[in-house]
């Protein structure tokens, strides 16, 4: 029987699977740390993968300025990692960058060949504004970061009318 993937944006009722989901990623330094206050007050940035009717991955899409916005916290519980599911949460925070009329997106990360596979290209970190870097205080790898800023121009992309992507998977 098939499978049932939906992304769609979170909702509060996300907000504890969300955290424990983030959890064990931010305790091996792949993600910043995010508190329950913090999901709740950035709820608007986050799309979740629903499997079946359980949250299984989430990103966030946050924006910089008028041409920019980054993908964040992007996760996928280890059971469902290898289905496509982080692929189809990028895909769906470009979509929704591309609705806000945003030219490029970009990420900070350490799976440079899986954005890579996405379009996205190395870019230099001093090309980023510097404002983007507010949130990487909180790291204590800010001083020495060892991520790979990768970004991807997304003016071309078509945009869509609806946030939510159904997939059926085997």
């Amino acid at each position: 029987m098939p499978h049932h993937i939906r992304v769609r944006m979170a909702e509060t009722d996300d907000v504890d699977v969300m955290h424990a989901l983030l959890l064990p990623w931010s305790e091996k330094k792949i993600v910043l740390p995010r508190t329950h206050d913090s999901l709740y007050q950035h709820l608007q940035e986050f799309l979740v993968a629903d499997y079946d009717g359980a949250v299984i991955g989430l990103a966030a899409l946050h924006v910089y300025q008028s041409n920019l916005a980054e993908i964040r916290s992007l996760v996928v519980s280890e059971p469902h990692q290898g289905m496509g599911i982080g692929k189809l949460l990028v895909e769906a925070c470009e979509k929704v960058a591309s609705g806000l009329g945003l030219e490029r997106v970009f990420a900070l990360t350490y799976v440079d060949g899986f954005f890579g596979r996405m379009g996205y290209s190395i870019v230099p970190k001093e090309s980023l504004p510097h404002k983007i870097w507010t949130a990487c205080i909180h790291c204590e790898k800010f001083s020495n970061c060892d991520e790979i800023a990768m970004q991807k121009n997304i003016a071309s992309a078509p945009a869509e009318s609806s946030l939510i992507l159904e997939v059926d998977q085997v």
